[in-house]
C-alpha cells in the first residue's frame, strides 16, 4: 500500500501514477491511496473505506497474540474523512492522521483499548513486552496516553509472561485475590507458568502439544513436580477462554481447603528453594521497569 506522497518519493509522478493504474500495475483504493496488484484484501478494505488498519486487526498482522471472539474490520480514520463501516477509537488519546495503511503497534494498542475487555488487552501487551523488552513508561509514552484507566491497565501488564491463556489466567487469579507468581523456577522442573503456594498452575496455548515431544516433556515435568510434593493443574486454551467459571471452581476447590499451602518444613523449604533458584534465574518476584 502507497500513499501518493510515497510514490512520489519512490521516484513516480502523477502521470507515471495514472499510467501504472491504467495497466494494472497499481490499483486506486481511494483518494491519494494506491496499492500493488498484489495486496493484502483485509489492509485494502480499511483503506476502501476512509481508514487505515488498527486494532485487533493491525495486532494480528504485526503477529501479537489475539483473543478469539473479535470479528468484522478493524479501522481507524483521519479525524476529516468519512466511510461506511464503524470505525474504532481510543479511550483516551488524540485521533492522530493516518499516513501508513497498518497502525503501528502502540497506535493500535490504543486504539483495541475499548474493542477488548480489560484481561484480554493486558495479555496483548504482554505479548507485545515480551517480544521486545519495553517498560512500561516507554509502552504509554508510544501509545500517547495518560489516562487513568489505561495507565491502570499497562500497570498489570507482566512481559515475562509466555502466553495469551497464561496472561489471563493471571489477571483474572489476581482480579479475586489471588497472589500468584508469574513463571516461578522449581527445581528438576524448570520454569512454569504460575503459582500459587505450591500449586502449579501451566496454561497450555491453542498450539500447545502439537508434537509428541511436547506432549510427553511436559507430562513428564508434571510427574516430576508432584512426586516432589507440588500439586499440578494444567489448563487447557478452552478451559481458561471458554470454562474460566469452571476452571476458578476447581481452583478455589483447593485454596478453600488450604491444599495449596506450604504447612510442612518440607512444604516449606521446596517452596522457598523455588523462590530462590527464580532470583538466581534472573526471574525476580515483581516486574520491574527501569
Amino acid at each position: 500500500m502507497y500513499t501518493r506522497a510515497q510514490l512520489l518519493a519512490m521516484g513516480y509522478d502523477d502521470e507515471l501514477i495514472r499510467r501504472a493504474v491504467q495497466s494494472g500495475v497499481l490499483v486506486r483504493l481511494r483518494v491519494g491511496w494506491y496499492a500493488a496488484r498484489l495486496h493484502d484484501p483485509t489492509i485494502a478494505a480499511a483503506v476502501r473505506d476512509g481508514g487505515v488498519l488498527t486494532c485487533v486487526d493491525a495486532l494480528q498482522f504485526h503477529g501479537l497474540w489475539i483473543p478469539p471472539g473479535h470479528p468484522g474490520l478493524h479501522l481507524r480514520r483521519t479525524p476529516h474523512l468519512t466511510g461506511k463501516l464503524p470505525e474504532c477509537r481510543p479511550l483516551v488519546g488524540r485521533l492522530r492522521t493516518a499516513n501508513e495503511a497498518v497502525d503501528p503497534i502502540p497506535v493500535a494498542l490504543n486504539h483495541a483499548t475499548r474493542c477488548l475487555d480489560s484481561d484480554e488487552w493486558i495479555a496483548v501487551c504482554d505479548s507485545y513486552r515480551n517480544r521486545t523488552g519495553v517498560g512500561r513508561g516507554d509502552l504509554a509514552a508510544d501509545m500517547g496516553v495518560t489516562g487513568a484507566k489505561v495507565i491502570g491497565m499497562l500497570e498489570k501488564t507482566d512481559r515475562r509472561s509466555q502466553s495469551g491463556t497464561e496472561s489471563i489466567a493471571r489477571v483474572r487469579l489476581r482480579a479475586v485475590g489471588y497472589d500468584v507468581v508469574v513463571q516461578p523456577a522449581v527445581e528438576g522442573v524448570g520454569h512454569t507458568d504460575l503459582r500459587i503456594g505450591k500449586l502449579l498452575l501451566e496454561c497450555d496455548s491453542v498450539r500447545h502439544h502439537t508434537s509428541k515431544e511436547d506432549y510427553e516433556r511436559d507430562h513428564h515435568r508434571d510427574r516430576r513436580a508432584l512426586v516432589d510434593g507440588w500439586i499440578v493443574m494444567r489448563l487447557t486454551y478452552d478451559d481458561i477462554l471458554y470454562d474460566w467459571d469452571g476452571v476458578l471452581a476447581d481452583i478455589r476447590a483447593i485454596t478453600r481447603a488450604g491444599r495449596h499451602r506450604a504447612r510442612g518444613v518440607e512444604d516449606r523449604a521446596m517452596v522457598q528453594r523455588s523462590v530462590d533458584l527464580s532470583l538466581l534465574g534472573g526471574t525476580v518476584p515483581s516486574d520491574f521497569d527501569t
